[in-house]
């Protein structure tokens, strides 16, 4: 058999691991999955009105609130969902499996592209559950056309990729289950401080260069435009630019990581 098939074969018996484990062991994932549509009632429904008021300079309109929120929601569930590739990462590592794993003939990586591919699978069911409730409670999307659809759905898979290579790192360089899920945090956090809840500008001076150049806020802004129909500008190729970047440091970050010796 050739390496290319081989690990193929071994990463997509990985992947089945994973996903039996997510459906055996579902309280991870819908726990880190009630985060973002809490937040999403939190602020619809208890400070829609204020919000939408404050950012439109006019009165109040939940739904104009409601189409500016969701695409900043969609993008905190993939930094809350992929806390869980972390946690189950550094739980094989510490538990001994994968000690067991580099003693029996299967391609090395296999374990780590099965944690990733079956993260951003979850991530997508879960992008689907949150938008499934975004629209439940009025959030239309009338304006963008087939192509821009595919556009966001592409965006959210690349950026669900990129934010698990940075979680499995997480994973690999944590000493315990515990801490991983503590040096994940960051992933939850940074959406709070970019523009998913109010436009950058209308943050204080000093702070916004903190929201614009994150990862978060270019890909909250370009998802925005592609679901509403709107100008997107130069966030589209920056949020790309962030997920490749990122994706190439969580690879080979958990790369170096995982190939190095037992401690």
């Amino acid at each position: 058999m050739s390496t290319f098939a081989l690990a193929v074969r071994d990463s997509s018996t990985m992947l089945r691991r994973n996903l039996l484990h997510a459906r055996r062991y579902p309280s991870m994932t819908l726990n880190l999955l009630l985060t973002p549509i809490m937040m999403l009632l939190l602020f619809v429904y208890i400070f829609g009105d204020v919000m939408s008021a404050g950012i439109g300079g006019g009165g109040a309109n939940r739904a104009d609130y409601i189409a500016y929120i969701v695409p900043g929601i969609l993008m905190m569930t993939i930094g809350s969902t992929v806390i869980g590739a972390a946690v189950s990462v550094s739980t094989d590592m510490t538990e001994g499996i994968i000690a067991r794993f580099r003693t029996m003939a299967i391609h090395r990586g296999s374990v780590i592209i099965g944690h990733v591919v079956g993260s951003v699978l979850q991530v997508l069911a879960s992008l689907v559950l949150v938008g499934a409730v975004a629209v439940a409670i009025g959030f239309r999307s009338t304006d963008a056309t087939v192509l821009e659809w595919l556009a966001a759905f592409g965006l959210l898979a690349l950026f669900a990729l990129a934010l698990t290579w940075i979680a499995v790192g997480m994973g690999l360089a944590s000493p315990n289950a515990e801490a991983a899920g503590n040096m994940a945090m960051p992933l939850i956090l940074l959406p709070l401080i970019s523009s998913a809840f109010i436009p950058a500008d209308t943050m204080p001076g000093w702070f916004q260069p903190i929201a614009e150049y994150q990862p978060f806020t270019p890909a909250i802004e370009t998802l925005r435009g592609l679901l509403l129909g709107t100008e997107i500008g130069h966030n589209g190729w920056l949020a790309v630019v962030w997920c490749l970047a990122l994706s190439a440091l969580g690879y080979h970050w958990s790369k170096a990581q995982f190939n190095s010796d037992p401690k």
